[in-house]
């Protein structure tokens, strides 16, 4: 997602059908407290040690309190409280609030655990495209057994197998992944115990957030992970997590490295796609083939490379994409909610734009002062680091990122106990 990006409408139009049901049971506590890592201060009560009689969930309440407690603390301190070497401090304006973002990282590490339900068979779960587009659906999946330290085993059971293009159908899915939740919530005590608020399933595919739309009751403490987070779609921002969409080549981690100097940037804005939804069709209206500056293109013209021009850019098409080649996203979009938005403040390194301002972009672009591009273009190689995948995770990386956004979510209400 970049300049000239339609967030919502641009990527996730393309159906699919892999979908995957973790429980998420983290040894952690509070009452209700929402825990958003602004510059804020979050009061909390400090509780005793727990007795040891207390049932396990009491502990892992408690456990919660404690974590919450270091993270007030790292806020009031200006510091942060390991119990090893930190190879890397969160520093700088491009965080909300660095140092509750660095300790709270280091508790989801100390304390957050994830385990997969064993029910399901692929291609419907457990299973997601290691490559192109949707990469990131099936490499968070892989990464289950690396997680945090904590071996998982994926059990692979025959559920309805995908037989017909038919199969695919959104009302097949919906009633697929409900059965799912009532086999689950039968068997175990956990869905029932929370409502499924300690649950989250993962999707990359324009589908996935209709999934709840057939039990509206069951689903609204449940946790969707998705590409497709557009709240006009029915994406909740205070409780899914937006999934940052990853294109991969096959055999690779990342989108080649191919940003120049900013010196060597001729192209002030790039996009090149399909005319999938609402925006990109304003987006052709007003710049498709139209400007020497502004390269909007719905098919690349013989000769001309889609991975140069990236890197020649000063704005492309793809959240990951931009930053990885050093490009200062522009967003277009009026509903999307940007990945990690929790700890990042997107406004120090893109560039959004309304829909409604898609005639001015060129006037938009052209408007920032060198000083003030240079200054995002720089903050853009720093964060950079949160949305590089690799395998196994390491701290920081960008599957760490979504896991800490599933984190924050468990940080922000309390099992009764």
């Amino acid at each position: 997602m970049a300049a000239l990006s339609s967030c919502p409408a641009t990527l996730f139009l393309l159906p699919a059908v892999v979908v995957l049901l973790y429980l998420f049971f983290s040894p952690l506590n509070e009452n209700h407290l929402t825990y958003f890592l602004s510059s804020s201060t979050v009061l909390i009560q400090q509780r005793p040690a727990t007795p040891p009689y207390l049932n396990s969930l009491a502990r892992i309440e408690e456990d919660l309190a404690r974590a919450r407690a270091a993270i007030r603390k790292a806020v009031r301190s200006k510091n942060y409280s390991s119990d090893k070497k930190e190879a890397f401090i969160p520093r700088g304006c491009i965080y909300r609030n660095p140092y509750a973002f660095h300790q709270s990282h280091i508790e989801m590490v100390k304390r957050f655990k994830v385990w997969t339900y064993r029910e399901g068979a692929q291609p419907i779960f457990h299973e997601g495209p290691l490559n192109n587009i949707y990469a990131i659906e099936g490499q968070f999946i892989d990464e289950m057994d690396f997680i945090v330290g904590k071996s998982l085993k994926v059990v692979q059971f025959l559920y309805l197998p995908i037989t017909s293009p038919e199969d695919y159908s959104r009302k097949r899915l919906q009633r697929i992944v409900t059965d799912y939740v009532k086999v689950v919530a039968d068997k175990y005590p956990y869905w029932n115990r929370s409502g499924g608020a300690d649950h989250f399933m993962v999707s990359c595919h324009d589908w996935a957030p209709s999934v709840s739309d057939a039990n509206p009751e069951l689903f609204k403490n449940f946790i969707r992970v998705l590409c497709n987070a557009n709240s006009s779609e029915g994406f909740r921002p205070g409780r899914d997590v937006s999934l940052p969409e990853v294109n991969l080549p096959a055999g690779e981690l990342g989108p080649p490295h191919l940003g120049q100097p900013s010196n060597n940037r001729p192209v002030l804005a790039f996009f090149a796609g399909r005319a999938h939804g609402n925006i990109r069709k304003i987006l052709f209206e007003h710049w498709k083939d139209q400007d020497n500056e502004v390269l909007v293109h719905e098919r690349l013209h013989k000769g001309q490379n889609y991975a140069k021009l990236m890197g020649q850019s000063n704005g492309k098409p793809r959240v990951v994409e931009a930053i990885h080649a050093g490009c200062v996203p522009v967003i277009i979009s009026n509903n999307y909610s940007l990945p990690f938005n929790d700890v990042l403040d997107w406004s120090q390194f893109s560039i959004q734009i309304p829909v409604a301002k898609i005639p001015e972009i060129k006037t938009i672009l052209l408007g920032i002062s060198k000083n003030k591009y240079l200054k995002m273009q720089e903050r853009v190689l720093r964060v950079r680091r949160h949305f590089v995948l690799n395998r196994p995770a390491r701290p920081f990386d960008i599957i760490h990122m979504i896991l800490h956004s599933l984190w924050l979510r468990r940080l922000n209400f309390g099992l009764p106990h």
